[in-house]
């Protein structure tokens, strides 16, 4: 049986009971407190681990997206730099081919022109050959002849000699005529070369024998003190100006002026404009020298394109091309014997417009052929050949109708055979140039050079008579038959054409036409 508990000891035992009660409820509830605070964390740790997955998946997704767009990029970049690459390969290998196509082309045209030159070598040595074995044999046959002369004429040996000098000159003559033959047929093997050499002599040529009246302008300077600083320190501003516009000045004794030479008219006309606007500037140096020439040029090229638009438009004359405009206006500088070309062209035209209308034909193809038929002697002075054939060359080249071509290029020689429209021309042009106050040239200096073309082809041996037509464009000349063969009649026409050449001044060019026939007759009774 237990002991009974002390009451002394009864409220001591009860307070450390209920001491150890709330203990262990504190206990418990502090447990439980602290699992639905784990079980919270750990709910929370949950819910960050879930949105930082969700977050991390859409990150990768969109650094998938950004790499391929940015691979889609470089990729494309590629493309283009490799398409650019591939462009730059092929215009370069384009390049090769078209230098390789070259320099095979240079390679054909240089062994081609070493084999003309080694046939061209050929020739010359077998007519050297050929003409030492003739001397040889005309050497022989002298002194065979000499020989016999002096033993069956009993001749002295001075008229034995005067007979033989006699004969041979006859047939050097015959044989220099030959040669000459022979010389122009093989030109004609070589008519391309020996073309474009032809074309720069002649434009040297007419260049240097142009006729000084109409190749000269003068400007006028304040005093003589300006001659020396338009000479500059030891010429050296009269050779910067010469330079820029292609003219030579001529400053000599004759006071207040200063004269400009040049066969070009636009030319002279850019070097008096430039020279006058230096002048009255004072500032005379080369750097300005050379400025100032550049502005009058361009004002010059523009006055002449604004003169060829006003010139279509006065004339009516519509779809010119523009460098027909340019050409047009250029003829405002140029003159013949005195006579403003493009003022004649206007009247040719209005002329040949009336002309037609008369005779029930266009009048507007008829005014532009009338207003074109003198373009040629625009660049007369820088292309070979005669103003009307330049003149149809151009048109031709400038798509004009056929019947334009034809007038411009026979607008001074129609026959019967012609078109209408260039016998239309033909007639105003005559009329334009021929009525009262419409050129310079007298009468007087007319016949005079006309006199003059036929007394240089009758001078000499063999020819007949001689007649200068179309104005002293082309001399016709007669020879005697029985003095001349085909031979020899070739080498006079040569020399008459180089004297007329050396002794005459003519614009443009003249044409020589040697004649040589036989007329038998005989009379039946």
């Amino acid at each position: 049986m237990t002991s009974p508990i002390p009451l002394a000891l009864a409220p001591e035992l009860i307070g450390a009971v209920a001491i150890l009660v709330v203990s262990v409820v504190g206990v418990v509830v502090a447990a439980i407190v602290l699992s639905k605070r784990t079980r919270a964390a750990r709910t929370g740790m949950e819910q960050v681990l879930a949105q930082a997955r969700k977050e991390a998946q859409g990150l990768v997704k969109e650094a998938k997206v950004e790499a391929k767009a940015e691979a889609i990029r470089a990729r494309e970049a590629f493309e283009k730099e490799a398409a650019k690459t591939r462009d730059e390969l092929r215009e370069r290998k384009h390049l090769v081919v078209k230098r390789e196509d070259a320099l095979d082309s240079k390679m054909e045209t240089l062994g081609a022109k070493e084999k003309a030159v080694e046939a061209a070598e050929r020739r010359v040595s077998d007519l050297e050959k050929n003409w030492n074995k003739h001397k040889a044999e005309l050497d022989r046959m002298i002194e065979d002849e000499k020989r016999q002369l002096l033993r069956i004429s009993g001749l002295g040996q001075n008229e034995a000699r005067t007979i033989l000098l006699e004969r041979m000159e006859a047939e050097v003559q015959h044989e220099a005529a030959a040669l000459v033959q022979r010389a122009t047929e093989r030109a004609q093997e070589t008519a391309d070369q020996r073309a474009r050499e032809i074309l720069a002599a002649t434009v040297q040529r007419l260049a240097s024998d142009y006729t000084s009246e109409a190749t000269v302008a003068t400007v006028d300077i304040p005093n003589d003190e300006m001659k020396g600083r338009i000479i500059g320190r030891e010429g050296r501003n009269i050779r910067a100006f010469e330079r820029a516009t292609g003219v030579d000045v001529i400053v000599d004794d004759t006071p207040g002026v200063v004269v400009l030479s040049s066969f070009d008219s636009v030319r002279r006309e850019v070097g008096r404009r430039a020279l006058a606007k230096l002048i009255s500037d004072g500032r005379i140096q080369p750097p300005r020298i050379e400025q100032i020439v550049s502005e009058c040029r361009k004002d010059v090229e523009r006055e002449m394109n604004e003169t060829g638009k006003q010139v279509a438009l006065d004339t009516g004359v519509k779809g010119l091309h523009p460098k027909e405009i340019q050409l047009l206006g250029r003829l405002k500088f140029r003159t013949s014997y005195g006579q403003s070309v493009l003022q004649h062209s206007i009247e040719v035209s209005a002329l040949a417009g009336m002309l037609a209308e008369e005779l029930g034909l266009d009048g507007q193809l008829a005014r532009r052929a009338g207003l074109l038929h003198d373009i040629g002697k625009a660049v007369d002075h820088e292309v070979q050949g005669s103003h009307p054939e330049i003149g149809a060359d151009l048109a031709r080249r400038y798509n004009e109708k056929q019947e334009v071509v034809h007038a411009i290029g026979k607008h001074h020689e129609p026959d019967v055979q012609s078109m209408l429209y260039t016998m239309i021309v033909s007639a105003a042009d005559a009329v334009s140039a021929s009525r009262p106050g419409a050129r310079r040239e007298t009468l007087e200096k007319y016949i005079q050079r006309l006199e003059k073309l036929e007394a240089v082809a009758c001078r000499f041996d063999g020819v007949q008579s001689a007649y200068a037509i179309q104005a002293g464009r082309e001399v016709r000349v007669i020879v005697d038959a029985d003095k001349v063969d085909d031979a020899l009649a070739m080498k006079v026409c040569r020399d008459i054409a180089k004297a007329v050449e050396d002794e005459l001044t003519y614009p443009g060019e003249v044409k020589v036409m040697l004649i040589r026939e036989r007329r038998i007759i005989e009379y039946a009774r």
